[in-house]
Parts: C-alpha cells; sequence; structure tokens
C-alpha cells in the first residue's frame, strides 16, 4: 500500500460506513437532497478525510488534531441520523444499525488517537 492511512482499520472502516451513508441517503424523498442528505455525506466522508490526512506527512501532535476532527465528524454523522430518524426518513433499524457502528468508529479512532 502507497499510504499510511491505507493500512489503518479505522480508515477501511470510515470509507466502508461512509457508503453505507451513500446508499442511506438515496432512500430520502427529494426535498431532503439538499440539506440533510448533503450533511450527512459530507460528515461521513470527512471521518475517512480526516484521517488520510493526518496520517500522511504530519507529526503526531498534527494526527492526534485531525483525529480529533474525525471524531468530530462522526458525532456530526450521529446527530443527522437522529434528525433523520425524528423526521421519519431513516428507519430505527437503520438507525440502530448505524448508529452503533458509528459509535464503535469513533471508539476505535479514539484509542488509536490515546495510543499516539
Amino acid at each position: 500500500m502507497a499510504f499510511k492511512f491505507e493500512d489503518l482499520r479505522v480508515w477501511n472502516l470510515a470509507i466502508d460506513l461512509s457508503t453505507e451513508i451513500s446508499v442511506l441517503i438515496k432512500t430520502f424523498p427529494p426535498e431532503e437532497k439538499f440539506v440533510l442528505s448533503t450533511q450527512i455525506q459530507r460528515a461521513a466522508d470527512s471521518v475517512a478525510l480526516n484521517i488520510a490526512e493526518g496520517s500522511t506527512g504530519q507529526s503526531n501532535p498534527e494526527f492526534k488534531k485531525f483525529l480529533g476532527y474525525s471524531i468530530r465528524s462522526g458525532i456530526e454523522v450521529v446527530s443527522c441520523l437522529f434528525l433523520g430518524k425524528k423526521r421519519k426518513i431513516i428507519s430505527e433499524e437503520d438507525f440502530s444499525r448505524l448508529y452503533n457502528s458509528y459509535d464503535e468508529l469513533i471508539k476505535k479512532i479514539q484509542a488509536l488517537k490515546n495510543s499516539i
């Protein structure tokens, strides 16, 4: 693998979850296209993007800072999940599955951050 982030399990998990969010937002109604769907996708993408950006050519303190950004983006995704559930555009099943997945991802990113 050419880049350090490609070997990081948290990056791979973030990529997988961002893809799941992409599939989910295809079910959103048209009026949410430029509202919640855009926000949740950008936040989901940002989790992986910040891990990648911070891992390559950065000092350990700088990498930790980017992991912090990644955690915040994950929390933003979770908040968007709550909004979608409240608006009745995300099912309880999808909410629970993604909520638990992001909870696990955020814990793993925090553990990585603490290990640096």
